[in-house]
């Protein structure tokens, strides 16, 4: 069974737990436990920390087929996202990555690379810093648990503002290339709620597994050519 199916489990409970008043606090607490699980933790042995374990530093730059992205373009994904949706349309706040983030992760995008070619996702994949990412990933994943544990439940039902959306397009979180403008549409019908489960949580699993297998077929590969 792969991850994402185990975790289909939970994020049903979630979906339930959250959209009713008296079980809030329980969609919170199970939540605030799911998203741990996708981030790095000092003391828990996290999805990620597990990932990141079985990586060596070749392996977030390889694309095993024409198909497929790569780690390091998975885990830039998501964490941008999260970063824009959880800091800019649920808390209204500024997003974490900034010019000087840019400069330590030594790359040139804003964005969540939706629309980048292979060339630029291996551009990416190649250029950025992969201890600064795991940093900015520790330093998101921090934020949205001090967000999260301060909402309550009429906040669930709050729709992303149209400010927030247009700062994300200002601010280069999309570009506006129909791969990536669509997000601003798909973000915007979306109420606190509806963006915890997706992206939230939901889009973040399908990613980390996709992690898992490209690491699988990097290394088969491995072993194809040593045999």
């Amino acid at each position: 069974m792969s991850i994402a199916s185990e975790w289909n489990i939970q994020q049903k409970e979630l979906k339930e737990l959250i959209g009713k008043k008296e079980t809030f606090d329980k969609a919170k607490d199970l939540y605030l436990s799911m998203h741990r699980y996708l981030h790095f933790s000092d003391n828990d042995n996290t999805l990620m920390n597990q990932l990141w374990e079985m990586l060596d530093i070749k392996d977030f730059s390889i694309m095993p087929t024409a198909k497929d992205v790569t780690i390091a373009w998975n885990i830039w994904h998501i964490t941008r996202i999260e970063d824009l949706t959880v800091n800019i349309l649920i808390s209204n706040s500024e997003q974490i990555y900034n010019k000087e983030w840019q400069k330590k992760m030594k790359v040139s995008v804003n964005d969540t690379g939706n629309a980048m070619t292979d060339d630029e996702i291996m551009n990416l994949s190649k250029s950025i810093d992969i201890e600064v990412l795991k940093e900015y990933r520790k330093a998101v994943g921090t934020q949205t648990q001090s967000i999260f544990s301060k909402l309550k439940f009429e906040d669930m039902k709050r729709k992303a503002e149209k400010k927030g959306i247009e700062k994300i397009l200002n601010e280069g979180g999309v570009t506006d290339h129909p791969d990536s403008i669509w997000l601003l549409d798909f973000w915007g019908k979306k109420n606190v709620a509806g963006i915890i489960l997706m992206p939230g949580t939901r889009h973040q699993i399908g990613h980390i597994n996709d992690c898992y297998n490209l690491k699988n077929s990097i290394n088969r590969k491995k072993e194809y050519y040593k045999s």
